[in-house]
């Protein structure tokens, strides 16, 4: 078992775009695409955390790790907690939580996060981009991430707030917030034992409650933006841009 590991929590009763995981891009469901960028980056074991057997089958048949969890979880970092604690043993040192709809991460981004957890600077890291024009800003969807300082590569900085409503936010710095967090075990075992915050329930962005709690939580700037996929549009777009 080795220090650092990626657990990529999914399942198949998305409101918005059911049996996501299994959708298929360039002819391989995008659970898949998003198995095998973090198999690619190396740092460690990589884990998919999912209630349904479709999904654990299909990752089984890949040769890969799925790990059956209970439907019941309020959020992802339940789901990758469960792995964690019980299949894990809570061994592992740093957990990297990546989000199992976006197939086109680059493993170079997961290396950065990795990385960066090295330095032990933070009890949370995570990664953004830039918005390439106003529409992505304010689009509700596109999470967006708020730091103290300018972002640029390889740098990271203090997040201060995650929303998903534009509000005339010129004197931040604002980018386009990436669905992967990397975590020490301390930094996990405090998240979970952490009640919900009026924040994380209000916005549905389970992050804040870490900021409301005053944990460190750092941000790094990637180059390009991997698409999340949450709708049918979403899905249309992903399927164009990996043609082969």
């Amino acid at each position: 078992m080795t220090d650092n590991v990626i657990i990529i929590p999914t399942r198949l009763e998305a409101t918005r775009l059911p049996n996501k995981p299994l959708k298929k891009i360039n002819n391989k469901e995008m659970i898949l695409h998003v198995y095998e960028a973090a198999k690619s980056a190396n740092i460690g074991e990589v884990i998919v955390a999912s209630p349904n057997d479709k999904i654990c089958d299909l990752i089984t048949s890949a040769k890969g790790i799925c790990v059956k969890t209970k439907f019941n979880h309020e959020t992802g970092t339940d789901r990758i907690f469960e792995v964690f604690d019980k299949f894990l043993k809570r061994k592992p040192t740093t957990i990297i939580n990546l989000q199992g709809d976006m197939p086109n991460i680059d493993q170079t981004a997961i290396r950065t996060l990795s990385d960066y957890m090295k330095k032990n600077l933070c009890d949370i890291a995570t990664l953004g981009s830039d918005f390439r024009d106003n529409k992505e800003i304010e689009n509700p969807n596109n999470v967006k991430v708020l730091t103290k300082k300018p972002l640029t590569s390889n740098l990271f900085d203090e997040a201060t707030d995650f929303l998903r409503n534009y509000k005339n936010l010129k004197k931040s710095y604002i980018y386009h917030h990436i669905g992967i967090y990397a975590f020490t075990k301390e930094a996990l075992l405090r998240y979970v034992s952490l009640e919900r915050t009026k924040k994380e329930l209000d916005r549905n962005l389970e992050q804040l409650r870490a900021l409301e709690n005053n944990m460190k939580v750092h941000v790094g700037y990637i180059p390009s933006s991997p698409l999340s996929v949450d709708t049918e549009e979403d899905l249309k777009k992903i399927q164009e841009l990996m043609k082969i």
